[in-house]
């Protein structure tokens, strides 16, 4: 089968092209800009070019006939390729229906980890477990590994360990073999107006999954206690795990059970408290300098509790991601940065926008902050990287949190290839 997925270097798209790579399909595709995606995917083998204007894929499809098309909702309906794979009569799909096929194919069993917050780094303790087991695992998680690709095919695999988004409802097109639930907070208002719509389709993935394991606190009423359901109160977490951050323990501790469930009898809190973690979640940049990924209050207060356990003057630099998702969470804003010395807050990342909701303004967003005199506006410039590097200097952690671009103007400062 021949495969070409547009929008490559996604942290969705590019480990299943490491996958269909790896399973033997033949693979190329496009990205509108280079990224540690797109550079793994090369240092792999996979043909992959950087612009998206619709001549590449043309090109590979005269070369040889292009099977299936994959891309990701994120691509408008009227993008060049995506026209003009419609156009050539390629099949084209979102990339959950391609991987589902491959799972049917290879007979693998499904470990599927959903939940509102900690799904990469659960996935990512997941797949760690399993390569120092030893035991034979294909994968797929949303960000870059140190300690392997972020997709893999395992000719020998029994199963599947997959990072199972409910943005757009990807994670209703499975029916996984045991199901990791870590949380359950109203998310992607742009895919789910209300919160009852989001509790829904957690439902639905529940009573899709042979088996779950969750926690106690996390809206039991979507799962349902029974023989195949597994709820663990939070007096479970496994005291010897010694991972910082509550939440990591949280999370390392359904890893275990769910070991424990597939009949692992090894040590696993001693493999689990090796586990170096994964790109983008409170991952080190430099001296005292990490990058996050969270955008939501609630894990906003977990990382700044993980920060907490490092250092006692945190500098917490913000950008709030999404205007649409800010109207719905401004309110939330409330206690849950108050483990920060000084914050500076960025104006929101702007992506798949209502146009008819106002752009709400950083001192809207701020004004129900318990702390709110520790807060200073801030823009990406050459003001607010001095700011940091005063603070670096002096000794404070300082934390870079957001799913925007302040990852990438963060790396573009300190020089590090993104």
């Amino acid at each position: 089968m021949n495969i070409y997925f547009s929008g490559i270097g996604g942290v969705g798209i590019g480990p299943l092209a490491e996958i269909a790579s790896g399973a033997g399909y033949s693979v190329q595709g496009s990205d509108l800009a280079q990224s540690l995606m797109t550079q793994q995917l090369i240092d792999n083998g996979v043909n992959v070019n950087i612009g998206q204007d619709g001549s590449f894929l043309q090109a590979s499809h005269q070369q040889q006939p292009i099977d299936w098309f994959v891309y990701t909702a994120a691509l408008p309906a009227d993008h060049p390729e995506l026209v003009l794979a419609q156009q050539l009569g390629i099949k084209v799909a979102k990339r959950d229906e391609l991987l589902a096929h491959i799972i049917a194919e290879q007979g693998w069993r499904l470990i599927a980890i959903a939940g509102t917050h900690g799904k990469t780094t659960t996935t990512g303790m997941m797949v760690w477990a399993f390569k120092q087991l030893g035991i034979p695992v294909s994968y797929s998680v949303g960000t870059t590994l140190s300690f392997g690709p972020s997709g893999h095919f395992a000719p020998d695999a029994k199963y599947f360990v997959y990072e199972c988004d409910e943005f757009d409802r990807n994670f209703l097109h499975f029916k996984p073999y045991l199901s990791l639930i870590t949380s359950v907070d109203y998310d992607h208002p742009d895919t789910y107006p209300t919160a009852d719509e989001y509790l829904e389709a957690f439902m639905q993935f529940g009573q899709a999954s042979q088996q779950i394991i969750t926690w106690s606190d996390q809206h039991n009423e979507v799962f349902a206690p029974g023989s195949t359901t597994t709820v663990l109160t939070p007096d479970q977490v496994d005291s010897r795990l010694n991972l910082s951050g509550r939440h990591n323990r949280r999370n390392a501790s359904l890893v275990a059970a769910a070991l424990v469930r597939l009949g692992v009898s090894n040590d696993i809190s001693s493999i689990l408290n090796d586990f170096p973690g994964t790109n983008r979640r409170f991952e080190k940049l430099a001296d005292n300098l990490y990058s996050d990924y969270g955008h939501h209050p609630v894990e906003i207060a977990a990382t700044l509790q993980l920060a907490s356990e490092l250092s006692d003057q945190i500098v917490l630099v913000y950008q709030p991601h999404q205007n649409v998702r800010q109207h719905l969470i401004r309110r939330q804003y409330t206690d849950q940065f108050e483990l920060a010395e000084t914050i500076y807050w960025l104006p929101t990342y702007l992506s798949r926008e209502d146009p008819n909701l106002p752009i709400l303004q950083p001192s809207e967003l701020i004004e129900n902050l318990t702390n709110h005199e520790s807060v200073k506006i801030a823009e990406f410039d050459d003001q607010l990287w001095n700011n940091i590097e005063s603070a670096r200097a002096q000794g404070k952690l300082v934390l870079c949190m957001g799913a925007g671009k302040i990852d990438d103007w963060v790396r573009s400062r300190l020089q590090i290839k993104t």
